[in-house]
């Protein structure tokens, strides 16, 4: 059965003072809750990892180096982050993906840094507005997938976030069957290059817009195994409701 995932991108907001909501998400938490992931910000990683530490909330960071150490001025790479005791990292975000220029090989590669780092890579993908109003999303998916997956990937050290990227930040959600679409089609590529032994075990998350009140319509879907969260994670009252659909689901 495959493992629910809620995580949760601070991008670039919070200071020290922010993790406190740490704790006040484990009092709002249920019993029986799925894994809950924050990635605060670079330099809160230790900070959070020790306020973490007695609440079952995993840590990960936001992005990593390509390669595992050299002349990178103001770069992280993944030993970096795992020495912090994180055991996430987010690898090929939109964000970094349009304002980095960051390719798939690129993403391909950090995503083999981090699981030789010890970590989990949460692999981000999606489409733009135009490529979405022109139905190429299933295009851009697949040649995504193709080139950011490195060949080796396993159940236990990656999860796949689908990200519309019209549709991070802008209130603007598909609609329940074009998240179905999506995910059953990622689905089916990754049976098709690993089998369906590992395909059927890959956690697929849904991220963009996603808030208390629409959560658990998109939870309904059968491949989406949970959502990457950016704005509605910054506070424990907002994010906890989504967390709680999801063990709902």
């Amino acid at each position: 059965m495959r493992r629910k995932l809620a995580a949760g991108n601070w991008k670039m907001n919070g200071t020290a003072a922010s993790l406190r909501e740490l704790n006040a998400l484990k009092s709002l938490l249920p019993a029986d809750a799925p894994d809950v992931v924050i990635c605060p910000p670079a330099p809160l990683l230790f900070r959070a990892c020790e306020a973490a530490r007695e609440t079952g909330i995993s840590i990960g960071a936001q992005d990593c180096h390509m390669q595992e150490s050299g002349a990178f001025t103001g770069d992280i790479s993944a030993a970096m982050i795992a020495d912090t005791g994180a055991t996430y990292v987010i690898v090929g975000h939109s964000e970094r993906r349009e304002a980095h220029e960051e390719r798939d090989r690129d993403v391909r590669k950090k995503a083999q840094t981090a699981w030789n780092a010890g970590l989990t890579a949460i692999i981000c993908i999606g489409e733009t507005l135009e490529d979405h109003e022109a139905n190429n999303t299933l295009d851009i998916i697949a040649g995504q997938l193709a080139g950011s997956l490195p060949g080796d990937m396993t159940a236990t050290n990656t999860v796949i976030a689908y990200e519309p990227i019209w549709a991070i930040g802008t209130g603007k959600v598909p609609t329940l069957e074009q998240i179905v679409e999506v995910h059953d089609f990622i689905r089916s590529k990754l049976a098709v290059r690993y089998g369906t032994d590992v395909a059927d075990m890959i956690p697929l998350l849904y991220g963009g817009s996603v808030k208390p009140d629409n959560a658990a319509t998109i939870f309904r879907a059968e491949n989406v195994d949970g959502a990457l969260v950016g704005g509605a994670s910054l506070k424990a009252a907002d994010f906890a409701p989504i967390i709680r659909a999801l063990a709902q689901s």
